[in-house]
């Protein structure tokens, strides 16, 4: 099916960013028929110049135009009439698209985190004597959950690729909720060490698939606010998961239990996570095409029409190799990939053991659940309020490398405090948790800023391998021996963010270069742009029209 078809002209360019908003003003060429310019086999009537390569046209656009975006396909032929997406039908879509999938977004990635840091609660819950944990045991129960995240993080990128996105993401957590369930029937390391790989291995499709359903339903603007709200859920889960362990464990303690209270914690999550994963299935569509809270055809054209801006469409489900090679060739995978690996050590060991550390501040285990939770409310205030500041201000890795400044600041109170100075302590832990603000800004400028969508699902899946690298070595920076002041991690630390704040400040310059490159390239004599060039699946580097958001 030629992709001249479907042919809406109508753009919405009130957020376009840097001189790509004038684009549309430029001269458009229609989508020349691939297979003629394949062959230079060109219509051999005097009209017929479909198969004539347009003059100015840059040659990987030409090259790799024939394989389109699926909404463009999907709608070719369709004649829906003036498709003009003025400013009240824009809000319209916004807040129907905001009140169906944002919510069900925000509460599984607040059950992603929960279900994580639900080892950290058990630690100090009974766990680590019921299962007999020695040595280094608990250690590696924390890093082998990343063992399964990063041996399924490509193939589950590829397959959120090729299936159905809403559907293989509500599997996945679905099978997520049953294995963590299942901890509660583990009596010893062993399985212990199971039910972490599968865990891992089951929540990989989560942060990939949810960065590429807020790029198919938002534009480049919108995006950084909206990814900010459904991770700032990581917050909301350790306040909540803070109070849910420490009722179940006071409770258990004054009232007794038929079970241990740490397995209580583990069935309360999972058996939660699996009806929210079934809300997910009916709530969640593929894309805009299946979405049954877009009641007619025209919504749903319109709703592909308002991301039109991004110059990337809403997928692609063939796998492509150029696209590959690009993204493992190009220098912005590399520091996205290094900010990740660097940045989640520290993550790495301060969620595995942030319960313990509050522990060794001077506080008890019961009291180390309670006051864990204002952690989480650092996280939420400097996520949204990132998110708040570049939706109006703009770029976002300024304004996320701010609270990486304060993260670093409370660190170095940890370090430098005296032990019986808990309560200062206390308050530099709870400032480590704004660290979380530069990794939201970096996966949400994944959505934005990395086009084509193999090269798209192949630079999350490295950005999330990294993730997982770091939360592998995280943990073992924290050694029993270092207790209770944990020094040696403490310097890890302070180290490895000190390396993150350079390598924002590379993304940055380095994004600004590539604007400049093509805005000479757009603004060259006689440079034409193909018909739909933005549903056509090209990479952001072979695209003039692509302009990164800093």
């Amino acid at each position: 099916m030629s992709s001249t078809s479907w042919k809406p002209r109508a753009w919405f360019s009130s957020s376009r960013n840097d001189d790509a908003t004038n684009a549309t003003d430029r001269k458009q060429q229609p989508s020349p028929d691939i297979e003629k310019v394949a062959t230079n086999d060109t219509d051999s009537s005097p009209t017929g110049d479909a198969g004539r390569r347009p003059s100015h046209v840059p040659d990987k656009v030409l090259e790799h135009s024939h394989d389109g975006d699926v909404a463009l396909k999907a709608l070719a032929g369709e004649d829906l009439g003036d498709l003009t997406l003025d400013e009240a039908t824009n809000k319209r879509l916004l807040r129907k698209i905001d009140l169906t999938i944002m919510p069900v977004l925000c509460l599984v990635y607040g059950l992603n985190y929960l279900d994580k840091t639900t080892l950290s609660y058990a630690s100090v819950m009974g766990m680590k004597s019921d299962l007999k944990l020695v040595g280094d045991d608990y250690q590696w129960l924390g890093s082998l959950f990343y063992f399964g995240y990063i041996g399924w993080e490509y193939p589950t990128n590829v397959l959120l690729q090729k299936l159905p996105i809403g559907k293989y993401s509500s599997l996945n957590i679905i099978l997520w909720g049953l294995t963590l369930a299942c901890f509660a029937a583990v009596d010893n390391f062993a399985g212990a060490v199971a039910i972490r790989f599968f865990l891992g291995l089951f929540e990989a499709a989560v942060t990939p698939g949810f960065a590429l359903i807020t790029s198919q339903w938002y534009t480049k603007r919108e995006q950084g606010f909206r990814t900010g709200i459904w991770f700032s859920f990581n917050g909301w889960a350790q306040i909540v998961g803070g109070l849910i362990a420490y009722g179940i464990a006071v409770g258990t303690r004054k009232h007794g239990s038929s079970i241990e209270p740490w397995k209580i914690v583990f069935l309360v999550c999972g058996l939660l996570t699996v009806v929210v994963g079934v809300a997910f299935l009916f709530l969640v569509p593929d894309n805009q095409l299946n979405a049954r809270f877009l009641k007619t055809k025209r919504d749903k054209v319109l709703a592909i029409e308002r991301i039109r801006q991004n110059t990337q469409g809403v997928g692609n489900k063939h796998w492509k190799a150029y696209q590959f090679k690009e993204a493992l060739l190009d220098p912005l995978t590399w520091m996205f990939f290094m900010y990740s690996l660097v940045a989640d050590i520290p993550n790495g060991g301060i969620t595995n053991f942030f319960s313990q550390l509050i522990v060794s501040f001077g506080y008890s285990n019961e009291a180390s659940l309670l006051w864990g939770t204002p952690g989480g409310a650092v996280e939420v205030v400097t996520i949204v309020a990132w998110g708040w500041v570049s939706y109006y201000h703009g770029n976002r890795i300024f304004f996320s490398s701010l609270s990486l400044c304060l993260a670093l600041m409370g660190v170095i109170l940890i370090v430098a405090l005296p032990l019986h100075n808990s309560n200062g302590r206390l308050a530099g832990y709870y400032f480590t948790q704004a660290s979380a603000t530069p990794f939201v800004a970096l996966l949400s400028l994944i959505s934005t800023n990395v086009a084509g969508y193999t090269k798209k699902t192949t630079v999350a899946a490295l950005y999330l391998i990294a993730y997982c690298t770091g939360n592998i070595i995280g943990p073992q920076t924290f050694r029993p021996k270092d207790a209770p002041r944990y020094v040696p991690a403490e310097i890890t630390i302070i180290a490895c963010w000190s390396f993150c704040l350079l390598d924002l400040a590379c993304i940055y310059t380095y994004c600004r270069w590539q604007n400049r490159k093509k805005s000479k390239v757009r603004n060259a004599p006689g440079y034409t742009r193909l018909e739909n060039q933005e549903f056509l699946d090209l990479t952001d580097r072979e695209n003039p029209e692509f302009v990164y958001v800093l």
